[in-house]
């Protein structure tokens, strides 16, 4: 049994967030259906062939929500469903009358989850935009990239995913165990400025402290020698993150800089340009591997920097099966995982109403 079995959501077709939390739900043993336009003989939209991962372990029905019988259709699919997910510009869902209010006429408990850069709110609600807007705005992109060089964070991660897919994640699980309590829905409204905002709370935890500003290169996470990463000799990286003292005394004790003065203050700001310029002359003069050998699987904070790929091989991750395959392309394995209860089960026998509904459907496409 999965941890969300009995689960069954809606997911209107889409890109980024929305199919990625579709994907992650179905991860965790929920029955998702994705309804997509009718085939135009184009591909549907944000799709990349059969070697989608997001639409992994999800059941697809083809409605044109334009047409008043389709959308008939999909409102019966909601009275028997525990969650809505779409990722629309605000106001879409309304114009096709299917909004917040239509569905819960139907459904009072339906979890209705819409996820949006900007908002369903705000001067900015209509505005078009992407995951590098977002976190700009936020202030979570601030600190991405080395002083005096313009910022950039990895590609989706900080606004795509951690501040939109996962906080829709999150607001429909959290709507869906409040409705089966209340018997009645809501609306969750996951904004990536709003999730990647939040998720700086730790930052500005430390900012409070004094140990972050403003300042890009003068923070104790974006500053230091003992946080960064390094080129090898191979033209490959590794990083080391040594914030605690008794961890910077072994990673100092293992490279062989321990007993050189200059590098005994960890914490003084001021000799943090000459110590990470040592660092880097040190960690060029071997290869990733070296430095794998000395200190990989210590308490001296170090890992590689490995492209996907690499990471996929590293022994670590194949102990945890982190990666798999998907068409014989690189895939990431459902997360996270649990003790007791299995990821991507298989598919029970057809029982409930919305199975039934979805099961006529997708013979009656064939």
């Amino acid at each position: 049994m999965s941890i969300l079995s009995g689960i069954r959501i809606i997911e209107i077709e889409g890109i980024g967030p929305a199919p990625f939390c579709g994907m992650h739900l179905a991860d965790m043993g929920a029955d998702v259906v994705v309804v997509e336009r009718p085939s135009t003989g184009e591909p549907p939209v944000g799709d990349i062939g059969h070697n989608t991962i997001y639409k992994r372990n999800k059941r697809i029905v083809q409605l044109d929500l334009k047409d008043s019988g389709d959308r008939a259709k999909l409102l019966e699919m909601v009275k028997h469903a525990d969650g809505l997910i779409e990722g629309m510009r605000p106001g879409v869902m309304e114009r096709l009358e299917l909004g917040p209010s239509i569905c819960h006429e139907v459904n009072p408990a339906l979890a209705y989850g819409r996820v949006t850069g900007w908002g369903q709110t705000g001067p900015l609600s209509q505005a078009a935009g992407h995951d590098i807007n977002y976190i700009a705005l936020s202030g979570a992109l601030w600190y991405a990239g080395r002083p005096g060089e313009p910022p950039f964070a990895p590609p989706t991660l900080a606004g795509d995913i951690g501040g939109g897919a996962l906080y829709l994640t999150i607001g429909m699980l959290a709507c869906i165990l409040n409705a089966q309590r209340t018997g009645k829905g809501d609306v969750v409204d996951a904004a990536m400025v709003d999730g990647s905002a939040h998720m700086m709370n730790l930052v500005l935890s430390l900012r409070s402290s004094g140990t972050v500003v403003n300042e890009r290169g003068k923070s104790i996470l974006d500053g230091p020698h003992w946080f960064d990463t390094y080129e090898c000799s191979d033209g490959k990286f590794v990083s080391v993150g040594a914030l605690e003292p008794h961890f910077y005394k072994l990673l100092i004790d293992k490279i062989g800089v321990a007993e050189k003065p200059e590098f005994a203050k960890q914490f003084d700001i001021d000799a943090w340009p000459n110590q990470k310029e040592a660092f880097k002359a040190l960690f060029a003069s071997k290869t990733q591997l070296d430095w794998c050998e000395l200190l990989e699987g210590t308490d001296a904070c170090f890992a590689p920097v490995l492209n996907p790929d690499e990471a996929a091989e590293h022994p670590h991750m194949q102990s945890r099966n982190v990666y798999g395959t998907h068409n014989e392309h690189l895939q990431a394995q459902a997360a996270p995982r649990f003790t007791h209860s299995a990821n991507q089960p298989p598919r029970n026998a057809i029982e409930s109403d919305f199975d039934k509904i979805i099961s006529s459907w997708l013979q009656e496409s064939r």
